[in-house]
């Protein structure tokens, strides 16, 4: 079998990891891909978006798969324009992944589906905005509308930091179109954590829970990043809220999305915040997370192919995914600056040396191969994923090895899984 992987990030080089893995395949392309991803498939230059190129690639390559990383392909409609040509492609369709690609369509169908969320409001005018948040209580939270890589969603404490958040998305356009509409929110006070789930559109099977680290400086400091680390199981999700989450949260979703004649396949990702011991939905993500994706993959035992193919086949009821019980820590080392400017083509070392420990696995971000040494091309630059017997160990092991890889200016966080050893 040949497969075809969309994406460039941490994500996509733990998929094509996972992927590389079963005995199923024959050959992985890459598109673009990274540093690492090279290493074990055949990186080719085409721009993600540029799906008709994609699909003579594809049709040329006899790709029997692809799997698409991003959330940018998936919302401009990469699966619809493969499926009328007969490709088979995972990911859900321009429809569905609406979920994503606009907050205000996700928050408006989750008060139709009585899906629990913040109390919000939408706006397309920054004067209306205006108008209505000097009648609110701080914090709040401003969303752009549109996709952010991440980074679309600011918390204010005052009208003066309201005023200039909202003058920097609708304005000055800090997030281009996606903040044509901005969404304004309460603030929710709880603990965040991402469940993950694989569906067909009826059947579900639940991921391992996980939870990110947004900001870019420890004890959750400075502004939000893609993410700066991540770990599963999360302890905040217990057997309980999980129950909770299926039945009010991701049951709800897939079967709304289905009155409406959207049907949902792929990865559905929410983010939720668990308020005294209750789910409430911040975000859905029609993919895979970055980095929850790492440790995640990890811990998955089973062939990811056959979860594929079922996904796409429409028969997941008939399959069973077998999870490691030891726990996953993923620690994320960004270029200086990040997630401001910084700057790229710095020398990695270290990396033979990390990778060579026990249940440690370095996927990279952005990184950049030349002559059999690797050079830092983006923010994020490398994942470094650890499993150990209890999230003590795991965590202990990541950093070890990360302390064995360095680059000028390499920041990472310090107290990733930090939450998680408080609950044990």
């Amino acid at each position: 079998m040949n497969v075809l992987l969309i994406g460039s990030g941490g994500r996509e080089h733990a998929m094509v990891w996972k992927i590389s893995k079963s005995n199923k395949i024959n050959k992985i392309y890459c598109v673009p891909g990274n540093g690492g991803i090279s290493e074990i498939a055949e990186c080719v230059n085409i721009n993600p978006e540029e799906t008709d190129e994609l699909i003579r690639f594809v049709k040329k390559n006899s790709i029997d798969i692809t799997v698409v990383g991003p959330e940018i392909p998936l919302a401009k409609g990469i699966v619809g324009e493969f499926e009328k040509n007969n490709l088979r492609i995972f990911g859900p369709s321009k429809e569905a992944a609406r979920l994503e690609g606009s907050k205000s369509f996700a928050k408006e169908f989750m008060k139709q589906n009585n899906i629990p969320t913040a109390k919000f409001k939408t706006f397309d005018s920054i004067e209306k905005v205006k108008n209505f948040i000097e009648e609110c209580r701080f914090p709040l939270v401003i969303k752009a509308d549109g996709l952010a890589a991440g980074k679309g969603v600011i918390i204010v404490d005052s009208m003066e930091d309201a005023l200039k958040t909202l003058y920097n998305i609708m304005e000055i356009k800090i997030f281009g179109q996606a903040g044509d509409k901005v969404i304004v929110e309460e603030m929710l006070h709880g603990e965040e954590a991402s469940f993950l789930v694989f569906t067909d559109g009826n059947s579900v099977i639940p991921m391992p829970s996980s939870q990110d680290h947004k900001r870019i400086f420890d004890n959750d400091q400075g502004p939000n990043t893609g993410g700066m680390g991540a770990y599963s199981p999360a302890p905040v999700i217990n057997k309980s809220l999980e129950k909770k989450i299926m039945e009010r949260v991701i049951y709800p979703t897939i079967n709304g999305m289905k009155k409406e004649g959207k049907i949902y396949k792929g990865i559905l990702y929410a983010g939720i915040m668990v308020c005294n011991g209750e789910p409430f939905v911040l975000e859905f993500n029609a993919r895979f997370g970055d980095p929850e994706t790492q440790p995640i993959l990890m811990r998955m035992k089973s062939d990811i192919i056959p979860v594929i193919e079922a996904v796409i086949n429409g028969n997941l009821g008939e399959i069973k995914i077998n999870w490691d019980e030891r726990a996953a820590v993923c620690i994320v080392m960004a270029s200086k600056g990040y997630p401001g400017d910084y700057e790229k083509g710095k020398e990695i070392a270290g990396l033979s040396e990390a990778g060579e420990l026990d249940d440690v696995v370095i996927f990279h971000a952005g990184t950049k191969k030349e002559e059999n040494k690797f050079y830092t091309t983006g923010g994020r630059v490398l994942g470094i994923t650890a499993l150990g017997n209890g999230i003590k160990e795991a965590i202990s092991r990541a950093y070890e090895a990360t302390e064995k890889i360095s680059f000028d200016g390499a920041h990472f966080r310090k107290d990733i899984g930090k939450r998680a050893l408080g609950r044990i």
